[in-house]
């Protein structure tokens, strides 16, 4: 049930176990150097580094914290030091903040165990951090140094898993992407093409309108023609023939023979006239009734 709730959390910490190892390889590195020193080395492992631990058992993670960073003023180069500090930091949801204590371990150790236990951690809080791939990684090269960790086999396949859910939602996305971009691309082509099919409607309508105008323009202009061109022919037509005499109006010619017809009986009453007076007779008088 134990190991379940550790896989559950993707989390595994072998913090005693590293604290024991760790004494004998700072023994091991100190073992060169003056008695003093050695002795320093030893009180800040035993007292500040016993305390954060007591209190990490304890769940006081932040009273914990600071009992590592102590240790650690004591002693930079204290690897089980930042090693702890970084399971108190990741126990506080500090994940970022737990990375660089695993990350320098893991590059600085000698000790391939200890390397490869903070390279399983270093897996955990990039899965936390939701980086699969670096996280696959982190496992793949932890196994290397540990091939029967099988937390970190788990948590690896676990990793996996994930990473490709991961892929497969981007390729999703991706295809999703392309099709909407393909789908607005055919869109605006058919605007586009309604769009040029109503310009030449348009083009067509106005087209058909200029050329109803012209016809009819042409058609008024013939009619105007013809009507010029009858009202031209009426008049050649009223100028070759007479006028019609207007009524009880008499014409210069019908007058002027009117006139002559006058003079005509006029000369023949004078000559009668003066006949009678060489003849001695009287004018025959008309009767007065």
């Amino acid at each position: 049930m134990r190991n379940k709730m550790k896989r559950k959390l993707y989390i595994l910490f072998f913090l005693p176990f590293i604290v024991f190892a760790q004494q004998q390889q700072e023994q091991q590195q100190v073992s060169d150097q003056k008695p003093q020193e050695e002795v320093k080395i030893k009180l800040a492992d035993k007292q500040v580094l016993r305390k954060g631990n007591d209190l990490y058992k304890e769940k006081k993670y932040a009273d914990a914290e600071a009992k590592y960073k102590k240790a650690l003023q004591q002693n930079q180069n204290y690897k089980t030091a930042y090693y702890n500090l970084s399971n108190s930091m990741y126990s506080q949801d500090k994940f970022k903040e737990s990375l660089p204590g695993y990350e320098l371990v893991a590059k600085t150790t000698d000790d391939k165990e200890f390397k490869a236990q903070s390279l399983h951690n270093i897996g955990n809080v990039l899965m936390k951090e939701k980086q699969y791939a670096k996280a696959v990684s982190a496992y793949k090269n932890s196994l290397r140094l540990n091939p029967k960790d099988d937390e970190t086999r788990y948590n690896l396949a676990l990793a996996q898993d994930l990473l490709e859910k991961e892929q497969n939602q981007e390729n999703k996305d991706n295809k999703d992407n392309k099709d909407n971009k393909d789908k607005d691309k055919e869109n605006k082509d058919k605007e586009k093409d309604q769009d040029k099919k109503d310009q030449n409607s348009e083009n067509k309508d106005e087209q058909g309108d200029d050329d109803k105008k012209d016809q009819d323009k042409d058609e008024g202009e013939d009619n105007k023609d013809k009507k010029d061109q009858d009202k031209g022919g009426n008049n050649e037509q009223e100028n070759k023939q007479p006028p019609k005499p207007e009524p009880n109006k008499l014409s210069q010619q019908q007058i002027q023979q009117l006139l002559e017809a006058m003079n005509n009986e006029e000369n023949k009453t004078q000559k009668k006239v003066n006949a009678q007076k060489a003849s001695g007779k009287k004018v025959k008088q008309e009767k007065d009734w």
